[in-house]
Parts: structure tokens; C-alpha cells; sequence
């Protein structure tokens, strides 16, 4: 395996998709349906990178990544937003509550890959952004 990737994401289309191209790509993935079993999970399997939907249940993405940035063991796991939310501000929204990258929904199966690859450790980190 290459890595272990949590998947936070509510909506099971999209995790399906996800899950898909990850698993078929060599990647252990684990998932929560919402934001609280996100952080939960997260703690506990402390995966090599965390893609996360925004709009959650009960508690939004922003909260998550703001939360999980507060674990002291996890300050250095990548995070990475997977949200529809594409209006002007929303990536700089993302980014401020902790979240290392942005990948907009739809996501493009040719190339979700490669855009969650430059988060992993062992990567340039420098260019953050996706």
C-alpha cells in the first residue's frame, strides 16, 4: 500500500468515486460520514492525509479542520478540502481553517491523483494549493 488515506465525505456517490480511483491507485482508505467520526478516526488511525467535504452534517468542514489542527498529532497531517464550494473566497475560507489544499467537485478522475499526491509526505509541500 502507498499510504492511508481517511476520507471524510457524506455523500456516498462521491465517496464511492473517491474510494474507487484511491483504492485502485494502491491506497488504504478509511472513511467517516461526518465530522465528528472524521475526527474520531482520524486520531485514532492517524492517516497520511485527510480529504475532507465542507458541507457535512451537524458539524461543517471549516469546524473539522480547525479541530483536528488543534491535535497536537496531527498538526502535520495533510489536509485537503474536496468540496463543491467555488465562489470567490471559499478556497482562502479553506485554507484559513487549516486545510493544506482545494480540490473542487466534480472531481476529475484523470487527474484526483496526482492533485492529492503533492499533499503526501515525501512531497514538495511548498506548492500547497490544487
Amino acid at each position: 500500500m502507498k499510504g492511508k488515506i481517511l476520507v471524510i465525505e457524506d455523500n456516498e456517490q462521491n465517496l464511492y468515486l473517491v474510494r474507487f480511483i484511491l483504492e485502485r491507485n494502491g491506497y488504504e482508505v478509511f472513511t467517516a460520514p461526518d465530522g465528528r467520526s472524521g475526527i474520531e478516526a482520524a486520531s485514532s488511525l492517524r492517516p497520511d492525509l485527510i480529504l475532507l467535504d465542507i458541507q457535512l452534517p451537524e458539524m461543517d468542514g471549516y469546524a473539522v479542520a480547525r479541530n483536528l489542527r488543534r491535535n497536537p498529532a496531527l498538526e502535520n497531517t495533510p489536509i485537503v478540502a474536496v468540496t463543491s464550494y467555488a465562489m470567490v473566497g471559499d478556497r482562502e475560507k479553506v485554507m484559513e481553517a487549516g486545510c493544506d489544499g482545494y480540490i473542487e467537485k466534480p472531481i476529475d478522475p484523470d487527474t484526483f491523483v496526482s492533485q492529492i499526491e503533492r499533499h503526501l509526505p515525501g512531497r514538495d509541500r511548498s506548492r500547497r494549493e490544487s
